[in-house]
């Protein structure tokens, strides 16, 4: 499993991607863990503020789980998939509210769903290979010079 780089970007070939979303998804069994890509995160800038949306409920694909506010922006994070919102990583984001500019692949995860209709959206994302071609071609266009927030 390795990471692909263009213009300091980083686009894990292990991972899904709604590139027209800027999501990237973790399938974990049933589950998915789903984040802002570092295109993103680069185009945002540094996270000041997040609200969260309700865990609990159903949200389908498209719908807002979280609206980010940063430093140029501010705006939805859809989700990428279907599916009953389970967990939030607002603790993390409570302790360090620049944790998905430094980590956006890791630590700085933004939600946890359980799928309702993987097998039909699935054909809607894509691999990390294929997400760092469309990726590598919108870096170019506008100009993107990914980096990761200090402190």
């Amino acid at each position: 499993m390795a990471d692909q780089l263009w213009q300091g970007c980083v686009v894990p070939d292990d991972l899904l991607y709604d590139v027209d979303l800027h999501v990237w998804i973790r399938l974990e069994g049933e589950l998915a863990t789903l984040g802002m890509t570092d295109v993103a995160q680069t185009m945002g800038g540094r996270v000041v503020h997040i609200s969260w949306k309700r865990t609990g409920r159903a949200y389908a694909r498209g719908r807002t789980l979280a609206v980010i506010e940063s430093a140029k922006w501010v705006g939805p994070f859809p989700a990428a998939l279907s599916g009953e919102l389970l967990e939030v990583n607002q603790a993390a984001f409570a302790a360090d509210i620049a944790i998905a500019n430094r980590d956006p692949y890791g630590a700085g995860w933004l939600a946890r769903v359980r799928p309702a209709a993987l097998d039909s959206e699935l054909g809607l994302l894509a691999d990390g290979p294929t997400a760092f071609a469309r990726y590598r071609s919108l870096i170019e266009e506008r100009g993107i010079r990914c980096y990761r927030c200090a402190g």
